[in-house]
């Protein structure tokens, strides 16, 4: 089969067929900014009391004296129910089925079904896109995310709410990946690195954004569901402006189907296609088989096994860091919508910054301050004063701007790092380790029951050991990307070997068969 980029080359880096699936995959992951940390609106706690029965008619000193301003060492359970302020929320899933107290555990327990459904949904949703095809996933998904988002806003409790809420997760990832890899797939060399750290990692925050606003405007836990699945309507009709991966098609034998969309896409850029842009599939024969790879190769030799470790945790750390800081806004001093809008336009700097650091600077040590400067700033925040909590949110913030970065970063050094024949799988099972991350993420901010700057110590010291850990990596900025797992940068403590190099890749080619 001809190389796919050649036999496309004719197109062009930047025309309108290119800006036009640039712009319209991007803004299918709007949806998952709004949906990915909907819980410190949904499941924000407001200030409550125990509730004292109307009937008892008592005086405001009588009810003063009877409602505690200050928490007792032991204290028995309101056996008439709570009353919830209502200055800020009118309700929320906390105050709709009483989530505090005894039953307080339910409320980081909540996030964690939807990061679960985030980890089913990594788990089938390769599958299904390798299947299927990309973009009949990225559709059917995104219909999943919005109409269960929607059928949330009916929950008769908090246990269908926590069904549905998994369901959510599983689309909210599926159709993520999907357009993630259409994308990389259509687009050329160079509009692939600028989508694939930046577009789609922008227009999240994008979607992030929008949140506190629509927080702020919908105080009600079931109207704001509402309002945060009807956008994902308005995607429909994309349907008819983006296309399949010609890649893809062609990888099924349906190479009329691939040519049509190449025509299609130089009629829009306004040049003339050659009269056969792919040749017919032919099977390449190779003098020997060559081997399936498969999870297990992560794991077989003692370097691929230390440097698959070191990620692993590396992967594990960011994402209780990046979530547990994002979803803690909510327990921030002042305005909770602003602390929310706060947290996500740093991540617009962040992500220009990362964008831009990964195509000039070293990967591992570009890795290693972003992960150790988030670190340090979240370890100062419990030396602050509590009354100087503008300087808390602010080191809290750079905290945030510092994790984006080397969250941003590593999942294209985790690509540039393993073999072609492992790439795909390496990139899974590092995802799978994160989403265990994500998983735990809501239970760090749960212990700020126990000690406000609990959360903060382990966040900080975790990410910055991580820091410290990614500097075991091999370095691969101006390396070519490895082939096989024999082409791989050796791991500290390993075997040591000629490195990997332009000359050592070119004197592997012109070896004799």
């Amino acid at each position: 089969m001809t190389d796919y980029e050649t036999s496309t080359a004719f197109l062009g880096e930047w025309g309108c067929f290119q800006q036009q699936v640039f712009f319209l995959l991007s803004l299918t992951v709007i949806p998952n900014g709004l949906t990915a940390l909907s819980t410190v609106f949904l499941a924000d706690t407001p200030s409550h009391h125990c509730l004292i029965p109307a009937h008892l008619n008592l005086t405001p000193e009588w009810r003063n004296s009877s409602i505690p301003l200050e928490q007792e060492s032991s204290q028995e359970s309101c056996l008439d129910g709570w009353e919830y302020d209502q200055s800020i929320y009118i309700s929320t899933i906390i105050s709709e089925w009483d989530l505090v107290c005894d039953e307080s555990w339910k409320k980081p327990l909540t996030s964690s079904f939807f990061f679960c459904g985030v980890l089913t949904g990594s788990f089938i949703s390769g599958q299904l896109s390798d299947r299927y095809g990309r973009k009949i996933v990225l559709f059917a998904t995104q219909a999943i995310q919005t109409v269960f988002t929607l059928i949330q806003v009916f929950s008769p409790s908090w246990t269908a709410f926590c069904a549905l809420f998994f369901v959510v997760g599983v689309g909210h990832i599926s159709n993520y990946v999907a357009a993630f890899v259409l994308g990389a797939e259509i687009l050329s060399p160079f509009v692939r690195t600028v989508y694939t750290t930046a577009g789609v990692n922008l227009f999240f925050a994008a979607g992030y954004m929008l949140l506190p606003f629509f927080g702020f405007f919908i105080r009600d836990w079931r109207m704001l569901l509402l309002g945060l699945s009807l956008p994902g309507f308005f995607f429909v009709p994309l349907w008819w402006f983006i296309p399949e991966s010609p890649r893809w098609l062609l990888s099924q034998g349906r190479i009329e189907e691939a040519e049509a969309i190449i025509r299609d896409a130089a009629k829009k850029n306004k040049v003339e296609p050659p009269s056969v842009i792919f040749s017919p599939l032919q099977e390449q024969l190779k003098p020997e088989k060559r081997r399936a790879h498969n999870i297990c190769d992560l794991l077989r030799s003692r370097n691929i096994r230390w440097i698959s470790v070191t990620l692993w945790l590396i992967w594990n750390t960011l994402t209780i860091a990046y979530f547990a800081v994002s979803l803690n806004t909510a327990n921030l001093h002042g305005n909770v919508h602003f602390n929310c809008f706060l947290s996500a336009l740093v991540e617009v700097p962040a992500y220009i910054l990362s964008w831009t650091m990964f195509r000039w600077c070293s990967r591992r040590l570009t890795l290693s301050s972003s992960l150790s400067m988030g670190g340090l700033f979240l370890l100062l925040i419990q030396l602050i004063p509590t009354h100087l909590f503008s300087m808390a949110i602010a080191l809290e913030m750079i905290g945030k701007f510092a994790v984006t970065i080397a969250y941003s970063l590593v999942y294209a050094f985790t690509a540039e790092i393993y073999p072609t024949v492992l790439r795909n799988t390496a990139l899974g099972a590092c995802s799978m380790a994160s989403r265990i991350g994500s998983i735990t993420a809501p239970f760090f901010i749960y212990l700020r029951s126990y000690s406000v700057s609990l959360p903060y110590i382990l966040m900080g010291s975790l990410t910055a050991l991580a820091g410290l850990l990614s500097l075991l990596l091999p370095e691969s900025f101006g390396m070519p990307l490895p082939e096989t797992i024999d082409h791989m940068q050796h791991f500290p403590g390993c075997c040591q070997r000629k490195p990997y190099t332009l000359t050592h890749m070119r004197e592997e080619e012109n070896a004799p068969e």
